[in-house]
């Protein structure tokens, strides 16, 4: 959407349908979830997605002016955003809202995705319901119209876990997991865009951009898995791309890692975790079944990392992610950790018979720092699994208030 966009669609006194709706002015900021903006929003998410635009005079549904719509601050936004999460059921993520003109002539234009979770339900006190739009007035479902919908959501669910199943049991062949753990990451779009094809060209910018966001969420202390593999020369794969691994001598072999970019938009990481160096002169490796907690900082951020670039490059945004250890040995997996001095290694892990994948849905479209602390809460939850409290690598800024 553009200021042009805009003008010319106002110009042409374009009608408000199903995907789109004029609004003179934004809602108050104090008490918006009681406004009809989550109404709005719940109304186009069930719609199969939609724009609200602000700023624009409408007469019989049909665009006849431009007015100012009011200042949209950083803080109004992030209200706006909460607002689509706290006064919905269940939420709607993934708002992209834009700024268009200059004072006296502002406009905010509201983009609400499309959703696999209606329907999205509305509460005001002890009633509720779901809105949706039908051409250019918002209407309630009837109690058919929701069956339905729950159905198309339930059967969605069963798509997306087929999905990660069949993603994560491909990235996990051929790994050797009697001789050492592997931690394997899946992500898949919950509603895939499906754009051209990445070129072996397309494929590098987003390993490009992989490696600046990898850098930001971890620092080089620990050891990256992209540091592993062929970034440079992506190889084609069944409808992807593939960076092979490249520790393939008897010194690096420890740090083996692979990850792939499919044309779906889907990503895979697996990298080896278990049995690295233990940085102590003359103590040679750590065995198969210990793991350092920076290990796994860093391959979450890889993950993250090569997530976010590529729903950048395919214009995908919500995804569903599956994170594992896999081991195969009689040991029990442990996860080391700095002692409080930070010198050496304590293993101060619960003893783990079997990791539990951590799954997730995460918004790769969401402002900087919300998914700098995604990143964060996704690793915390891996190493929490062997008793270790905190991460140490991934320390995103704190949120303003």
């Amino acid at each position: 959407m553009t200021e042009n966009l805009l003008d010319a669609a106002v110009a042409a006194g374009v009608t408000e349908s199903d995907d789109l709706d004029w609004k003179t002015d934004l809602p108050p900021a104090k008490g918006l979830p009681q406004t009809d903006f989550p109404k709005d929003v719940a109304a186009m998410a069930n719609s199969g997605g939609g724009v609200i635009i602000y700023g624009v005079c409408e007469s019989q549904k049909a665009a006849t002016g431009r007015m100012d719509a009011g200042e949209l601050t950083e803080v109004y936004e992030r209200t706006l955003r909460s607002a689509a999460i706290t006064a919905i059921s269940p939420p709607v993520f993934g708002l992209n809202i834009h700024r268009l003109g200059t004072m006296g002539n502002r406009a905010v234009v509201v983009e609400i995705p499309s959703s696999v979770d209606g329907p999205h339900l509305i509460y005001r006190g002890d009633y509720f319901g779901a809105p949706v739009r039908n051409d250019a007035d918002t209407v309630w479902m009837k109690e058919r119209q929701i069956e339905v919908m729950y159905r198309a959501r339930f059967g969605e669910r069963r798509h997306a876990t087929e999905a990660l199943d069949t993603l994560f049991t491909d990235v996990s062949a051929g790994r050797d997991t009697h001789n050492r753990a592997w931690l394997l990451g899946v992500a898949h779009p919950r509603v895939p865009h499906l754009p051209e094809r990445l070129t072996r060209e397309g494929a590098r910018a987003v390993l490009n951009r992989t490696q600046e966001l990898a850098l930001k969420y971890a620092n080089r202390r620990g050891i990256h898995p992209l540091e592993s593999v062929d970034l440079f020369n992506p190889r084609p794969g069944l409808r992807r791309w593939v960076c092979v691994n490249t520790a393939t001598s008897d010194r690096s072999r420890w740090k083996e890692a692979w990850l792939a970019i499919h044309h779906d938009g889907s990503v895979a990481l697996a990298a080896a975790v278990g049995g690295h160096p233990t940085r102590v002169v003359g103590e040679g490796h750590f065995a198969g079944h210990q793991i350092e907690s920076y290990a796994i900082e860093c391959a979450v951020a890889d993950l993250m990392a090569l997530l976010r670039a590529t729903a950048e490059a395919t214009g995908n945004d919500e995804y569903d992610l599956r994170v594992g250890i896999e081991w195969a040995g009689s040991e029990p997996l442990t996860i080391l950790t700095k002692d409080q001095m930070g010198f050496t290694y304590a293993d101060t892990s619960t003893p783990l018979h079997r990791f539990t994948p951590v799954a997730t849905t995460v918004n790769a479209g969401e402002p900087d720092l919300d998914y700098f602390w995604h990143v964060h809460d996704l690793a915390q939850d891996c190493v929490n699994q062997g008793g270790v409290s905190y991460v140490h690598l991934i320390q995103p800024p704190e949120r303003s208030t």
